[in-house]
């Protein structure tokens, strides 16, 4: 079986992303390989987000040159950070950057594929954990009510160091998510960030919580099977890869 190529644009610092997508489309019938290219960055900051981004045609053609079926701009909130819509920005200048290349992959970021994962679930309020400090938590919220959700509470862990926030245990994120008022939530994202680690998390959180929990690698992965027009469907990944949902126009 020729395996589906997936490439990665990520963060330097980031190493979750490339453990967590893997992990998920392991549990699928068909194969994967997965190839990254990176981008400098360490501290979470607003400046050190735009030179990151500023990197992003340098990664486009590196993964091009590897014949990559899909690529995913894996870094949510350099996306969110640069305003409402940012993502649909993003993806259609990655797919006008490859217009001139013989193969066209499927182009998706993890802010777009955070935004359908919801909608796919039918949620319209939704909660969130995110590892930021609290300004561009503020950014994150405030994308994703102008994406038309109303965001009924959120958590800030306060990390800005991008290393650290790879090295955040569960029990905090789970911590966090207890305090969240989840009493009028559709939905929970459990991790608003590729970088900080929630894969084990889902499925507890869900019996837990009594709700659908989803993070931005689980949605990473299900946009990518959609694209791919590979069925999204994995075992032990919340409700979201588990069972039949709404058809997306």
């Amino acid at each position: 079986m020729t395996p589906h190529r997936i490439g990665l644009v990520v963060p330097s610092s980031n190493v979750t992303v490339e453990t967590e997508i893997p992990a998920l489309l392991a549990r699928h019938t068909e194969a994967f390989s997965f190839h990254s290219s990176r981008m400098r960055m360490h501290n979470v900051s607003p400046e050190e987000l735009r030179a990151m981004n500023a990197q992003r045609e340098r990664c486009v053609d590196e993964l091009a040159d590897a014949g990559v079926d899909a690529l995913l701009y894996a870094c949510l909130v350099a996306v969110m950070a640069q305003g409402p819509g940012e993502h649909e920005r993003t993806e259609k200048a990655i797919t006008g950057q490859l217009a001139a290349r013989p193969a066209h992959p499927a182009v998706l970021s993890s802010a777009g594929a955070l935004v359908e994962g919801l909608r796919a679930l039918g949620a319209r309020r939704i909660a969130l954990v995110t590892p930021y400090l609290r300004p561009l938590a503020e950014e994150v919220v405030a994308y994703l009510r102008a994406e038309g959700f109303d965001v009924v509470d959120w958590a800030a862990l306060e990390v800005g160091d991008n290393t650290e926030v790879g090295c955040i245990p569960g029990d905090r994120v789970l911590a966090a998510a207890r305090g969240l008022d989840l009493s009028q939530a559709d939905a929970l994202v459990i991790s608003a960030c590729v970088q900080m680690p929630s894969l084990s998390l889902i499925e507890p959180a869900e019996t837990e919580f009594g709700l659908p929990v989803l993070s931005a690698a689980t949605a990473g992965a299900y946009a990518l099977l959609r694209r791919l027009n590979l069925a999204p469907r994995l075992a032990g990944a919340g409700r979201l890869l588990a069972a039949p949902l709404p058809s997306q126009g």
